[in-house]
């Protein structure tokens, strides 16, 4: 019987990594596939992992049908056994919907992997949906990493290094570390579309993962290095919430 699956976790967890790998095993396996993204790191129309992984991909835009989709393909003679469905967070309900009509009535595997909640830890609109709808929901088992070495749960945007919890929920941002100097490569440009509203022409708009205790806490690696260069009245641990960054959250 053909699933529905849904691979879910925080960025950094391999989930384009995993979609890569399980497209390979399946066509060396002779099963034909189609291959979805939307607004990937690398441009449209491409799968890419951070690992440097990259290969071809049907772009998902708004209008995009995925029962249409099989029908053209498979009424030109090509054979669609499933399809590997990345970056699934922002595909619309509605999409989501054609995907589980075409598990069920087309016997077609579907893959999607994509991230939970966004930066506000909210759900994305087609995450929600494919929670609701998948026979499978598996948290990707490769833990991504807070700066301070705690399991990352949550996504956070930062600008200027400061954490915010206000804005549109797809904006563009830089995700290279920020307590260190190697190149992280490029601009995850499906985590953001447009200039968030808080930022200014010159901010520095980005994201990082951090676990629960630092996002409740509103503290990035950026407050963390500062915390940590600066005099401390009282054990690092205990004054984490006495940055302004989190201050001026708590007294808002």
């Amino acid at each position: 019987m053909a699933e529905l699956v849904f691979f879910s976790g925080t960025m950094d967890c391999g989930k384009s990594t995993l979609a890569l790998q399980m497209d390979h095993n399946h066509r060396a396996r002779g099963r034909g596939g189609v291959r979805f993204s939307c607004n990937d790191r690398a441009g449209d129309s491409t799968i890419s992992s951070r690992l440097g992984l990259q290969t071809d991909a049907v772009e998902v835009v708004g209008d995009t049908d995925f029962w249409d989709e099989v029908v053209a393909r498979r009424t030109n003679g090509l054979r669609v056994d499933y399809l590997i469905c990345d970056e699934a967070q922002f595909y619309s309900p509605t999409q989501v919907e054609q995907l589980a009509r075409v598990v069920d009535e087309m016997q077609v595997d579907v893959f999607a992997f994509g991230i939970t909640s966004d930066f506000r830890t909210r759900l994305f609109p087609g995450s929600q949906r494919l929670i609701e709808l998948a026979d499978k929901v598996q948290v990707l088992q490769v833990e991504a990493l807070c700066w301070c070495g705690r399991r990352a749960t949550q996504n956070a945007r930062t600008v200027n290094g400061i954490m915010v919890v206000e804005g549109d929920q797809v904006m563009v941002g830089d995700v290279a570390p920020q307590n260190s100097g190697d190149d992280a490569g490029p601009t995850e440009a499906a985590l953001f579309e447009t200039p968030p509203a808080e930022a200014g022409p010159a901010d520095a708009v980005g994201y990082e993962t951090l676990c629960r205790r630092h996002y409740m806490r509103r503290v990035t690696a950026h407050g963390a290095n500062l915390m940590a260069g600066a005099d401390q009245p009282l054990p690092f641990d205990v004054d984490a919430c006495l940055w302004p960054g989190a201050g001026a959250l708590r007294r808002g």
